[in-house]
């Protein structure tokens, strides 16, 4: 079994990684990967007591109300934008192999 293989306009083989998880625990709700995604896999949420980011103080006079989550990950394509953005490594992605 491969994957699913394309290839760049310039004619470099290239693998698409699709997102198939969010660590809640991770994201700050910033919203960049929602700014740079290109279809409607995103959507913030209001965060659960359980989804506090694991560098979260109790001090902290402001605390983060809003998580991004996978809305629709089967609307992804695949191109990783939303992890080269992400400043605290949120999601995981992977290759979709070919049905044998």
């Amino acid at each position: 079994m491969s994957d699913i293989t394309g290839i760049t306009r310039g004619g470099t083989p290239w693998t698409p990684e699709f997102a198939v998880a969010l660590d809640a625990k991770k994201c700050i709700g910033c919203g960049r990967c929602y700014k740079v995604c290109t279809r409607d896999v995103l959507e913030l949420i209001d965060r659960s007591e359980d989804d506090l980011p694991e560098d979260d103080d109790d001090d902290d006079s402001e605390s983060i109300s809003s998580v991004m989550s996978l809305a629709d990950p089967m609307d992804c394509t695949g191109c990783g934008a939303c992890s080269r953005v992400c400043p605290k490594a949120c999601f995981t992605h992977s290759a979709m192999p070919l049905a044998a």
